[in-house]
């Protein structure tokens, strides 16, 4: 992350609320061990000394220091252009950001620094994170309180099961609701908890919109504005269907997953352990595919990542497409091998394909 942090640029670190962001710039802060100026953007000292968009004004303000830091930068009016100038007058400065919720919405950052900003992302807590102090068996004994409760950080202190479904229902509704409710002035509550709950019990599954919005009783458009105000708030994200205009594939709809199992598992109070579940495979998939998507975020490795299904109902959960190359991933919870479906075989022969199951999912996505 370091070597992103240079003279004329500005790394940003997006995240949901509560995902450690305030400390990891407090981390990078000590590391870097120079003179900085750190600023909140919750702070109204913050907004009235940015305020005047002058070059003479951030010039005074930065003196003859190089190094700014500023969380929760979303909440300042007009930050992209004021960025800009710092960027553009103050020569060698270097300066990082983070942002939650409206942070994308607003498109404050991105339009005026396009070409000076690297964009980070800050995910509940990755596996691969917790593999450099926790045990194999550490791991394996932990694995089913996080397909459970999921990854936030804070979890990690919350001993009582009770303790750590309180929490998760605090940040559900007065974090992670509160930045939907506060964009535009969304006041339907009810209809915003309604169609995450109908997600939720779809976890992996192809959504149709048409069918959610009947359900709902919101329009068609609605549910698209606030299925992608859940990615832009870092709720929920889709994966589309994999194609290569073959008649019988599936690829109108997308399948949605949670980027933590706790917030899924919170929207419809669904705590039980996990020998006392019928959504095992739904927790299971949301999980290696969240978790997944940690690991390349952080490795800054890209891939486009969609599903395989056919009208006749062959289907693969993860198909991964790096370099014209593909890789096709069935996930089974039990150790069960997979077979490789005939028609993806024939179309796609030069795939490769791998089951992941209990004994073999941690060099997924560590």
């Amino acid at each position: 992350m370091l070597y992103h942090l240079r003279p004329g640029k500005v790394l940003a670190v997006l995240g949901a609320r509560r995902v450690g962001k305030t400390r990891l710039i407090s981390r990078i802060v000590e590391i870097c061990n120079e003179p900085h100026i750190l600023l909140n953007g919750d702070d109204i000292d913050t907004l009235n000394i940015l305020e005047p968009r002058s070059a003479a004004n951030y010039e005074r303000l930065m003196g003859t220091i190089k190094f700014l830091v500023i969380d929760e930068a979303q909440e300042i009016p007009g930050i992209g252009k004021k960025l800009k100038l710092m960027v553009d007058t103050i020569p060698g400065i270097r300066i990082l950001i983070t942002g939650s919720s409206a942070f994308e919405i607003n498109n404050q950052i991105g339009e005026p620094l396009a070409g000076r900003m690297k964009t980070l992302y800050l995910h509940p807590v990755a596996q691969l994170e917790f593999s450099y102090h926790e045990s194999f068996i550490e791991t394996r004994r932990n694995l089913e309180e996080r397909l459970v409760y999921g990854s936030y950080p804070e979890l990690s202190s919350i001993k009582n099961g009770k303790d750590k479904i309180d929490y998760l229902k605090e940040l559900v509704n007065n974090q992670l609701l509160r930045d939907i409710f506060a964009f535009e002035g969304i006041k339907k509550r009810d209809k915003i908890i309604g169609l995450l709950q109908k997600l939720a019990f779809r976890t992996g599954n192809e959504i149709s919109i048409e069918a959610i919005s009947r359900e709902v009783g919101i329009s068609k458009n609605t549910v698209d504005k606030y299925m992608d105000l859940f990615t832009k708030v870092f709720i929920m994200y889709s994966v589309s269907g994999f194609s290569r205009n073959r008649d019988n594939e599936i690829t109108k709809m997308k399948k949605w997953y949670f980027f933590d199992n706790g917030i899924r598992n919170a929207l419809i109070n669904a705590f039980n352990k996990i020998n006392m579940r019928n959504d095992v495979g739904q927790l299971w998939e949301n999980y290696l595919n969240s978790e997944r998507k940690k690991y390349l975020d952080y490795k800054e490795t890209f891939v486009f990542e969609y599903f395989w299904r056919t009208h006749s109902k062959q289907e693969i959960d993860r198909i991964e497409e790096f370099d014209d190359q593909l890789m096709a991933y069935e996930y089974k919870w039990t150790k069960k091998e997979a077979k490789i479906p005939g028609e993806f075989q024939r179309a796609y022969p030069n795939a490769g394909f791998m089951t992941i199951h209990q004994e073999n999912y941690l060099s997924f996505i560590t």
